[in-house]
């Protein structure tokens, strides 16, 4: 049964594509294609050789492969607008506009692809379920994204008559002292946003100790085979080399209520220890982190380097798994 105070609707959300973050930053398609044949110079080491037909030629080629991909974005766009007439007002959001919108008004949550629009959405939409759909599945794995084209009204429809079936996802939640928080679908990172060491205390309920790292990152399920792999590649690849046995990963499933933690590249000295470098999170405990960094300390999640909290010294960020949980609703 709806419950708004106003008439429901439904949320759509959208990103830019490649082509069109190169028109809003330079206007006309040939300065973009004059941009795009600079970088290929700078990138490719045998641009030096080339003829100026041939970089003209490839230039040509990835920029048609850009307008495709933008060409078929927009008509997907189009095709799921025009198929989600249900009567109910629909709201267009572009992924810029995600940390500012209001989403508890909406019935339901459409996002039109990639796999990041759906986990950067899930931060915002609160309990709204939400209909995640592959615009191109010939470009998209689609991890996150159940629903085609076609099946998108169908499951829309099931929402908005309270028969659909979702997939509750775990999400990490970092909370400062001064109250500002930030939930993550993959993953959180705290350190600093050059690459110098990040300074911090680090609490974890099995002790505390001064610490020196590349920052410390804290993975929920879902993210837990992202970002959070790379760390157990290099630890499994450094035990094999030394000659010692390579443990099992911990697998966490999208539902678990738990987090799991580790420290990117410890470095011990007179002022860093290095005997908490990994664990689990249950729901219920926390990490405290307590910045030792006079500058350019951060919060992130979900590698998204724009939407962050400022982590220098004196904050105290308190991290754990959520009470919100992403609502992903299911293909059945």
């Amino acid at each position: 049964m709806i419950s708004h105070d106003v008439r429901p609707g439904i949320a759509v959300v959208t990103r830019q594509t490649r082509l069109a973050g190169l028109m809003q930053r330079w206007a006309t398609r040939g300065a973009a294609k004059f941009q795009m044949a600079q970088a290929r110079m700078r990138l490719l080491s045998d641009a030096a050789t080339l003829a100026p037909t041939v970089l003209k030629q490839r230039t040509e080629e990835e920029f048609n492969e850009l307008e495709i991909e933008d060409q078929t974005y927009q008509q997907a766009i189009s095709e799921l607008t025009r198929s989600l007439d249900f009567g109910l007002p629909i709201q267009t959001v572009d992924r810029d506009f995600l940390p500012n919108f209001d989403f508890a008004r909406f019935e339901v949550i459409v996002v039109i692809g990639q796999d990041g629009l759906v986990a950067n959405t899930a931060k915002y939409a609160g309990a709204v379920p939400i209909v995640a759909v592959n615009p191109d599945p010939a470009r998209f794995d689609g991890v996150l994204l159940p629903f085609q084209l076609h099946e998108a009204r169908a499951a829309v429809d099931t929402v908005l008559k309270e028969r659909y079936m979702v997939r509750d996802v775990t999400l990490a939640e970092v909370a400062l002292q001064d109250g500002q928080k930030l939930l993550a679908f993959n993953d959180l990172f705290v350190g600093s946003s050059s690459h110098v060491s990040a300074r911090y205390k680090l609490t974890t309920p099995g002790g505390s100790e001064p610490q020196s790292s590349s920052g410390v990152l804290i993975s929920t399920g879902a993210g837990s085979t992202g970002w959070l792999s790379s760390v157990f590649n290099m630890a499994s690849g450094m035990a094999a080399w030394l000659g010692g046995s390579v443990p099992q990963r911990p697998q966490l499933n999208w539902e678990d209520r738990q987090l799991l933690w580790a420290v990117r590249e410890p470095f011990v000295s007179r002022q860093s220890e290095a005997n908490q470098i990994a664990g689990l999170l249950p729901e219920g405990q926390n990490l405290i982190i307590e910045s030792l960094m006079p500058q350019n300390g951060v919060i992130f999640s979900d590698g998204v380097e724009a939407d962050f909290l400022q982590f220098n010294g004196g904050s105290i960020a308190q991290i754990g798994v959520a009470a919100q949980r992403a609502r992903l609703v299911r293909n059945v």
